[in-house]
């Protein structure tokens, strides 16, 4: 098993201009585990955060849990071990604690010179820009990613976003198992029994945006009625502990055996979401919270690639 801090920092969306400092405010306050990836746009800047903390002697290298994740354009072999030493200059570190390939999605390559990140579209200057899909099967990519624990350049290596199958799929030839599997989960998308299925297999999960909505809200991809931090189950409880709907809902994520990482940048919050590892919920509150599931993903390709990348292209059933 990985053993993943079981609160973590997230970074998608922190802003490149306080990245540096938001990283330090969190290293500082005891955030060990930080969440980064090529697409996110801001490795050198939390890099430059991360530096400075042991810099300051806050932190050793050691004490940090660094985890970044392979993009879509770079899934061709040759193209992985470059990718991820990218990554490992920006962020200003030798070895990659978890890498994860970040969407069970190919991409045609756009080399580094180009564009970096490259993100979602081949050629944003194309009279109607879309993604260009590359025919490179999951299967090549790990061997590629498994080749990065052999040189040193990773500790574990794992995926996001993939389905039931695809874990099958993927348990039937890999070589060096999946560490961990990374996957948007809430009380709206609780997600149960891939959740069971990554334990049976020994793999740890980390919830990606374990609040809901708050993420989604200002990208047009949820609106308010979607908020799980504002739903009555979740506030008779938060008042029942006297603490935060936030703090519940992250406590619930930890107790039912997931790590979470949430985004902040305001130290008070940064503080608030830490101190969900300070309580506990009974069962019967376990339960009331589960239940509350929809099945509601925010984070879908197959909604949000043809709206904004010109293509359809659903991974989820």
């Amino acid at each position: 098993m990985t053993n993943i801090p079981e609160i973590g920092f997230g970074l998608w969306k922190v802003d490149k201009a306080v990245c540096a400092q938001t990283v330090h405010d969190a290293i500082r306050i005891g955030y060990r585990h930080f969440d980064s990836a090529c697409d996110y746009g801001n490795e050198a800047e939390a890099g430059q955060g991360v530096a400075k903390a042991i810099a300051d002697g806050l932190v050793t290298r050691d004490d940090l849990w660094i985890t970044s994740k392979l993009w879509n354009t770079y899934h061709k072999a040759e193209h992985v071990r470059p990718a991820c030493e990218r990554t490992l200059s920006d962020l200003g570190v030798d070895q990659l604690d978890l890498y994860l390939v970040h969407f069970p999605i190919a991409l045609a390559y756009v080399p580094f010179e180009t564009r970096y990140p490259p993100e979602w579209i081949f050629d944003p200057e194309a009279v109607e820009p879309e993604m260009k899909l590359a025919p490179v099967s999951l299967a090549e990519t790990w061997a590629a990613m498994e080749e990065l624990v052999d040189a040193g350049l990773v500790k574990q290596i794992g995926v996001c976003n993939y389905n039931s199958a695809l874990l099958h799929d993927l348990m039937a030839y890999a070589r060096i198992k999946p560490g961990a599997l990374q996957i948007e989960s809430h009380p709206y998308l609780t997600q149960e029994k891939l959740i069971r299925l990554a334990g049976e297999y020994g793999i740890e999960v980390t919830a990606f945006s374990p609040l809901g909505a708050s993420s989604y809200l200002e990208l047009g991809m949820a609106a308010d009625q979607d908020m799980v931090l504002t739903n009555k189950v979740i506030g008779e409880i938060a008042d029942r502990h006297g603490k935060t709907p936030a703090q519940i809902v992250l406590r619930w994520g930890i107790q039912r055996g997931t790590s979470v990482i949430p985004k902040a940048t305001q130290v008070p919050h940064m503080e608030e979401n830490l101190a969900a590892r300070d309580l506990a919920l009974t069962a019967q509150e376990m339960e009331q919270i589960s239940a509350l599931n929809k099945n509601r993903r925010f984070n879908d390709p197959g909604v949000f690639c043809e709206q904004a990348f010109g293509r359809f292209h659903p991974i989820y059933d």
